[in-house]
């Protein structure tokens, strides 16, 4: 199976299937937006090499921030 329609819960998630997760071994995944794509990838977070700066679980109780409030964190730690 290489292809399969999705829909987002009221929540606005959306539901890797079983079998396309089985074929990998790790619970991470990455998203990257590519013009009008949206690209899934899995990856294993002890393989990068780059430190995590926010992670919504971890730091905001599971919500997302305003991008310009990330712009304007990420601006603060470069000057520090």
């Amino acid at each position: 199976m290489n292809t399969k329609v999705v829909k987002t819960t009221v929540k606005g998630q959306i539901t890797l299937p079983k079998y396309w997760r089985d074929q990998f071994k790790t619970d991470d995944y990455i998203m990257i937006v590519k013009k009008e794509k949206l690209e899934i990838k899995p990856i294993r977070l002890s393989d990068i090499d780059e430190e995590i700066l926010f992670d919504s679980e971890r730091d905001n109780g599971g919500k997302g921030i305003p991008f310009d409030e990330m712009i304007k964190t990420l601006e603060k730690l470069q000057n520090e």
